[in-house]
């Protein structure tokens, strides 16, 4: 582990593993809120994040190193960590393959995914489906995921981005948030049918 990494934790080089990941979680809660903050405190709170995300990846690469040797892991072990919710211990598997198959950029596009990174997450899938354009499964993902982001893109600009006529954030609220409670249903149902999608076999 770097020691610019433990700088970005805010952890001593002889931290145990309950500080790390007490100090790492921490900090991901503070910067995941602050960066819906406005202006430059957002971007800057935005920018501590990935650091942060970044310095704990390598923490769980170092892990690794000692663990698992040079062995290539497999999609399958990869598959378990992200049904388990270790995204970032997946996506240091994953890049650990040489052989950047079409499952390989499936398999990406799900970690984005359960990111809620939706363009980077259509752009995987492109690449998997150019790759292999038979494919029906990356196809099937590819369609579910874009009618999901054109949902979500129509639900916002249809309830005003989430604001009331009269420009007030919370009218809509006040008067019974018709819209927003439409607009969420409809988003939940395009969620659930990705999640049984995305799910790992």
């Amino acid at each position: 582990m770097q020691k610019e990494s433990y700088k970005i934790l805010g952890v001593a080089e002889n931290a145990t593993h309950e500080e790390i990941e007490a100090s790492y979680k921490r900090l991901k809660e503070k910067y995941s809120r602050d960066r819906f903050l406005e202006g430059e405190a957002g971007n800057e709170a935005a920018r501590k994040l990935t650091q942060v995300e970044s310095a704990y990846a390598d923490y769980l690469d170092s892990l690794n190193y000692k663990t698992c040797g040079d062995k290539e892991p497999s999609f399958e072990q990869i598959e378990d960590l992200i049904r388990d919710g270790k995204l970032n211990e997946a996506q240091i598997k994953l890049d650990a393959i040489t052989n950047r198959s079409a499952e390989w950029h499936y398999i990406q596009s799900v970690i984005f995914y359960k990111k809620n990174w939706s363009n980077e997450s259509k752009m995987q899938l492109s690449i998997a489906l150019e790759m292999e354009p038979n494919n029906q499964k990356y196809a099937d993902a590819y369609k579910k995921l874009t009618a999901k982001m054109a949902s979500n893109e129509q639900a916002f600009r249809s309830g005003n981005g989430g604001y009331g006529a009269d420009g007030n954030p919370e009218t809509s609220r006040q008067m019974g948030g018709t819209n927003d409670c439409m607009s969420m249903c409809a988003t939940w149902c395009c969620m659930d049918m990705l999640c049984n999608l995305f799910c790992c076999h």
